[in-house]
């Protein structure tokens, strides 16, 4: 198998692209993501995997609770701005209207499809990535959408480069 045919049969895939935010020790954090989905029906779970090179990593290794705003098509803005920048060197956050939740997670009111998630396990295979696995506290949606997938964003540059990645944290 080469890596052309793995990222092919990957762009067939076209997965919804959604935000993931959180907090710890006053450190607020979010990134774009594409790779997640449902893992348990009962009970309700979820799963979403982190860039080991990004900013929201490194605050989710001290979160317990996060954040997971589904992004319609209306959302391309939302998706630049958490898949663009990097919390490294700039606050994501800035001049968004934002909620928080009991846990202090940022709650962004421009995507009202989200779900409240609790950490169950975070899951480092080796990989660039890292599983985060969660229990569903509880969720909110506007009414159906469309969803904005990466091939509606696949215009978008990284905070980091996939050489950031590093395979050990």
């Amino acid at each position: 198998m080469t890596s052309d045919v793995f990222g092919t049969l990957m762009a067939s895939v076209d997965q919804p692209l959604v935000v993931l935010t959180t907090a710890a020790e006053g450190e607020r954090a979010g990134c774009l993501i594409g790779f997640h989905g449902q893992s348990s029906i009962t009970p309700e779970q979820y799963a979403v995997w982190l860039s080991k090179a990004n900013h929201t990593y490194r605050v989710a290794l001290r979160a317990a609770h996060f954040a997971l705003h589904f992004l319609t098509m209306e959302d391309l803005r939302v998706a630049e701005r958490f898949g663009s920048l990097s919390g490294d060197d700039a606050d994501k956050f800035a001049g968004l209207d934002i909620d928080h939740d009991e846990y202090d997670v940022p709650l962004l009111r421009a995507c009202p499809n989200r779900m409240l998630l609790d950490r169950i396990a975070m899951l480092d295979d080796g990989g660039d990535h890292v599983c985060l696995t969660t229990r569903v506290r509880s969720a909110d949606t506007g009414g159906a959408f469309v969803p904005l997938r990466l091939s509606s964003a696949d215009h978008l540059e990284p905070g980091h480069t996939s050489e950031e990645r590093a395979i050990q944290p």
